[in-house]
């Protein structure tokens, strides 16, 4: 397994609110994660550095070599919740960090096995020389709004309230979250990342530069590079994870 991430401010914002990790385990488990904040300047930071750190440590705590799906399920779920738990009491206790939230994004890889969870509209991809496929559901208005017909996919790019998320975490008490399960064959490749990223470069650009780049190893740097083209508007994190 091979795999590599950047994160970067974009063209807009002064400060950068996404954080991601990508953390060894043991020698066949790895753990790659994406976060963005959300509450403006003084706690988007915070919240999405506070919920990678706690969310990492308690799969370090937790992790034991030969764990069963629904265990990894149970381990993965557990971290989300803590790590809710942990932002939300600091928001609940300090007036500068009020309403503050990151979304979530992560995947963990054992040999062939893949679990993916993930809290607000940061995104998983499959991609290989059969196409791109998006793993994880945004959760947002605009999604479900297109997952009702009120919206094209097409029409969905443009809505003027396509940056409100609909789960987040610290924002409430509990949490829900989403888990997916996938098997990697190899060459296939995972693209995490943030909604800089997949809110200005669309699925045929990402399944094009995984696929047919020359150096994986300078994809995210060249995914960034489009979406500095059109302005990136928002910061931009993205993680490639290659079988």
């Amino acid at each position: 397994m091979q795999s590599w991430g950047l994160s970067d401010t974009g063209c807009i914002r002064t400060q950068n609110q996404d954080a991601y990790q990508i953390v060894q385990l043991d020698r066949d488990s790895w753990l790659y994660v994406v976060c963005d904040g959300m509450g403006g300047a003084k706690s988007g930071n915070v919240a999405s550095a506070l919920a990678i750190d706690v969310f990492v440590q308690e799969i370090r705590r937790v992790h034991k070599n030969a764990m069963s799906t629904e265990q990894i399920g149970q381990m993965l779920t557990g971290g989300v919740k803590l790590a809710n738990f942990t932002v939300f009491e600091q928001s609940s206790q300090f007036e500068e960090f009020q309403g503050m939230g990151t979304t979530l994004v992560a995947a963990y890889a054992t040999g062939k096995d893949v679990t993916i969870i993930n809290v607000g509209d940061s995104r998983c991809y499959m991609v290989n020389k059969e196409g791109i496929r998006q793993i994880t559901t945004d959760h947002s208005l605009v999604q479900r709004l297109v997952s009702k017909g009120s919206l094209t996919p097409e029409q969905a790019k443009s809505f003027p309230g396509k940056n409100y998320i609909t789960r987040a975490i610290g924002t409430e008490p509990t949490i829900e979250c989403d888990l997916f399960y996938e098997k990697l064959a190899r060459g296939d490749a995972l693209l995490l990342c943030s909604d800089g990223l997949s809110g200005v470069v669309d699925e045929q650009e990402i399944l094009f530069e995984v696929i047919h780049g020359v150096n994986k190893e300078n994809c995210c740097q060249r995914l960034l590079d489009i979406a500095k083209m059109r302005g990136a508007p928002d910061n931009v994190t993205s993680i490639l994870v290659l079988a």
